[in-house]
């Protein structure tokens, strides 16, 4: 019999951590040393469990890069003593820090995986139970002698994701995040079900590097029907702006009117790098493909292919945080470096 894993539990905040006053009929957070108590089933799940606690646990939209730092932190300080690792976070921004932990995390080798729930804890019909043991168990998965996950993934409502692939897509449904884009690395029935060719592996032995300089001089713009020469040149022009993610229509495209292509052009020969990123929920950029694109590609647009964009805005962040040539950052950033988006 081998040795039982130890996973250490990070719990930042959220629904997840919640308990329901009864008198009162509001939420607070229990304290996680009873988590045993509340959840005894873990008990039987053949591992060691610590847990640690932000002194003062947040709302998941209250996080931010300095909240990041810490977990990643956490993570760094026990990444020898521990198998794997369960962030328990709020679902509103989780899909940002899951995205943002992937970059932070370079050679990662063992498994971090994010989860909460849509009701708390000791909610009759919670969804907390299901995903906490779940996580906790895929945490605990080997595959000759090392972790069968080596990521940092996103576990919700019976299925695993990397968590740089995922967004949130309802706030009510048990179902609140998908992948658009990559298919879920492990399903939950029965039996846990892994895709093990969807898994991501590190190509080096190079130990694990923690970076921790995130560069929020970042702005997501969507365009829509009617978006004004104002609107673009005051958020282009945003002091210290390092780069801009634009949301533009389908496979890539955005309005051919010429004050439009102006701006960007004026903004990118002062410096700004622009990214890409289409607006739906599934596909991605194919720059060229339709005459609303081609502009786009003329002006060397960055391409953000099919990333999402928590991904794109903490991809950009991490690339910044790393001081990345300017000559350089079009071409790293559109290459995968995470698993973050398909290479083609």
């Amino acid at each position: 019999m081998g040795k039982r894993a130890r996973i250490l539990l990070i719990y930042t905040g959220g629904t997840i951590g919640m308990v329901k006053d009864y008198e009162t009929g509001a939420l607070k957070a229990f304290n996680f040393d009873q988590l045993l108590q509340k959840i005894p089933e873990i008990n039987q799940i053949d591992c060691v469990i610590d847990t640690v606690s932000f002194a003062a646990p947040i709302d998941s939209s209250n996080m931010n890069p300095s909240y990041w730092v810490e977990i990643a932190s956490i993570i760094e300080e026990g990444y020898q003593n521990f198998d794997g690792f369960v962030v328990l976070h709020g679902s509103d921004t989780m899909a940002y820090t899951a995205s943002a932990l992937s970059f932070m995390l370079e050679n990662l080798r063992k498994p971090v995986i994010l989860t909460g729930s849509q009701l708390p804890i000791g909610d009759l019909r919670t969804d907390a139970k299901e995903n906490l043991i779940t996580a906790i168990q895929i945490a605990t998965l080997t595959e000759k002698n090392e972790p069968l996950l080596q990521e940092v993934a996103l576990y919700f409502e019976y299925k695993l994701y990397r968590g740089n692939r995922t967004i949130k897509i309802n706030a009510e449904h048990f179902e609140a995040f998908t992948s658009p884009n990559y298919p879920p690395l492990i399903e939950s029935g029965v039996h846990l079900k892994a895709q093990h060719s969807f898994l991501y592996r590190v190509k080096n032995s190079k130990e694990l590097r923690v970076h921790k300089a995130m560069n929020t001089n970042v702005a997501v713009l969507k365009l829509f029907p009617g978006i004004n020469k104002n609107l673009l040149e005051a958020v282009v022009n945003t002091p210290d702006l390092r780069v801009l993610i634009l949301e533009t229509y389908g496979a890539g495209n955005a309005t051919t009117d010429q004050w439009f292509l102006n701006t960007l052009k004026s903004a990118k020969s002062k410096g700004l790098h622009i990214v890409n990123v289409t607006q739906c929920s599934g596909g991605g950029v194919v720059m060229g493909h339709y005459e609303a694109s081609t502009t786009l590609k003329a002006l060397q647009l960055i391409s953000g292919k099919d990333i999402t964009t928590e991904s794109a805005v903490t991809k950009a962040m991490y690339l910044l945080g790393q001081e990345v040539d300017p000559a350089l950052f079009k071409s790293i950033f559109e290459t995968a470096i995470r698993g973050e988006m398909s290479q083609n």
